[in-house]
């Protein structure tokens, strides 16, 4: 009678612990999931500088994916650190490997193959010329970048930024 008692004590008690376990082996899992999907499908990244406005805001979260993908004309990506710049760029790409860039400066119009942009979304006409001449012609596996805010945007125009390989995308943005 003694060993029955003590054996269902046992079983309760190793049942509890099992119940346990098993809601820890999930919490765990679940933390492993949401640390490798953030680590390599989705991140968050912070917007930093006016170089995007209006269409993104300094210190605005933005979501992106890191997924392999290849960049298209219009998206807006993230750029690796480890440019010749030196910090990540959140920009938009305007042209991509084989695309001819040229930019009037004294109208403001950016030209793609020879025809004139219809840019929406930037803050202001493009008359800020930096260290590149125009046009130019965008390599194999590169991206002219460019800032929404033209006039106050450190971007492909600049000899520092100048065509971006396409391995340094980080990602491009899933969301506003």
């Amino acid at each position: 009678m003694e060993t029955v008692a003590c054996r269902d004590r046992f079983n309760k008690k190793f049942r509890r612990n099992k119940d346990n376990l098993e809601w820890l082996e999930a919490i765990v899992l679940a933390v492993v999931a949401v640390a490798l999907i953030f680590t390599f499908g989705v991140r968050m990244i912070r917007v930093d500088g006016e170089s995007m406005l209006p269409t993104l805001q300094d210190g605005q979260r933005l979501m992106i994916t890191s997924y392999p993908y290849t960049p298209q004309r219009g998206d807006i990506v993230v750029i690796d650190a480890y440019t010749a710049y030196g910090d990540p760029l959140v920009k938009r790409v305007i042209g991509i490997e084989g695309d001819t860039i040229d930019i009037d400066f004294q109208n403001g119009i950016v030209y793609l193959n020879g025809e004139a942009l219809e840019e929406p979304y930037t803050a202001e006409p493009t008359y800020l010329q930096e260290s590149v001449t125009f046009p130019v012609t965008v390599p194999e596996g590169c991206l002219f970048v460019m800032g929404d805010n033209r006039n106050h945007s450190t971007d492909s125009r600049d000899d520092r930024v100048g065509f971006v390989d396409e391995r340094d995308v980080l990602g491009r943005l899933l969301r506003q």
